[in-house]
């Protein structure tokens, strides 16, 4: 650190402020400090660091179902921002639900084994009782469908399924029905409020959803059974990409063609739905961001210099080829 500071023109604190992340430095030193750090090829020691800050330069992270896509990307880019800044990581995941695993869980972290908690349970069970916890621990949570605030970080995902529901609309469809996603997942609520919400803007009356017992393709191909013997369906938002994956393929087993017979939406944009035959119009959610943007907000509160709410992170819809006009069923 001594060589980084000579080499930048600066003090040793103002390098350690840069390489721990802080915000009260100026651009033009941080871009000195960063040169230096590069050019001399400097990796601090997080041993010597935790012992200096009297910080354990680890944070705890609390999942559930890491076969979900956003808890499973999302750990990605925690796992990598925290990396940058010398943090390791101590991942438990849940087994279930209920308020004795959960607080068992967060008791397995131990408040004095981490410097701050990332929780990637967007289950209302989960965060029910993370939110009534009293701990000096910092603890930032992430939770679908809900507004802006300081310590959570969430994607508009009504904004998301309003998106696909109205691209839907517009093609021409009088409907658009819907397969949600299973109870208590606060990812399934604020899609299927988006879907209501955008039908209703445009003066239509939403069908009966059908509810997957789980975010499986499985559960997709059951639900498209069903629609498959309503001769009204002409275009479904299926609540994530799986759902829609077997949704299609009940619809072929049924002789329906889509898009020709039915369009189909799904949501997450999972790497393989670009190549689903035919590939899938979905609504992208950039869940690797969450992981960095965590790390950085949960270190800003472990500094005290957390500020203001954490912006909403914005879905896009991305089209391909299972939407279009409809026609008269064959």
């Amino acid at each position: 650190m001594i060589d980084v500071a000579r080499l930048a023109g600066v003090s040793q604190q103002t390098v350690s402020r840069v390489v721990n992340g802080a915000t009260n430095v100026a651009p033009d030193i941080r871009e000195r400090v960063e040169t230096a750090i590069a050019q001399l090829r400097y990796r601090r020691n997080p041993a010597a660091s935790a012992l200096a800050s009297s910080r354990t330069m680890t944070l705890g992270l609390v999942s559930y179902q890491l076969s979900v896509l956003g808890p499973s990307e999302a750990l990605y880019g925690i796992s990598e921002e925290a990396r940058k800044h010398g943090y390791s990581t101590r991942l438990v995941t849940l087994g279930s639900l209920d308020r004795a695993t959960i607080q068992g869980a967060l008791d397995t972290i131990g408040p004095d084994a981490v410097d701050g908690i990332i929780v990637l349970a967007p289950l209302y069970e989960a965060l029910s009782v993370v939110h009534a916890l009293d701990t000096e621990t910092p603890i930032i949570t992430f939770e679908q469908g809900s507004p802006e605030s300081p310590n959570s970080i969430s994607i508009d995902e009504v904004r998301g399924a309003r998106l696909a529901v109205g691209h839907l609309l517009d093609l021409g469809h009088e409907s658009v029905f819907h397969v949600m996603g299973p109870p208590g997942w606060m990812a399934a609520d604020a899609r299927s409020r988006g879907w209501t919400e955008e039908l209703s803007a445009r003066g239509k009356v939403a069908p009966p959803a059908i509810r997957g017992a789980s975010w499986s393709a499985e559960e997709g191909y059951r639900a498209g059974l069903l629609l498959a013997d309503r001769e009204d369906v002409t275009a479904v938002f299926a609540a994530n990409d799986p759902f829609a994956l077997g949704l299609i393929k009940a619809f072929e087993h049924r002789g329906l063609r889509v898009p020709e017979d039915v369009s189909v939406v799904g949501f997450d944009d999972v790497k393989e739905s670009a190549y689903f035959r035919p590939a899938l119009t979905t609504v992208t959610l950039d869940f690797e961001a969450i992981g960095h943007i965590a790390v950085t907000r949960v270190l800003e509160m472990i500094r005290e210099e957390a500020r203001g709410d954490i912006p909403l992170i914005q879905p896009v819809l991305v089209v391909r080829d299972t939407t279009a006009p409809p026609r008269p069923r064959r």
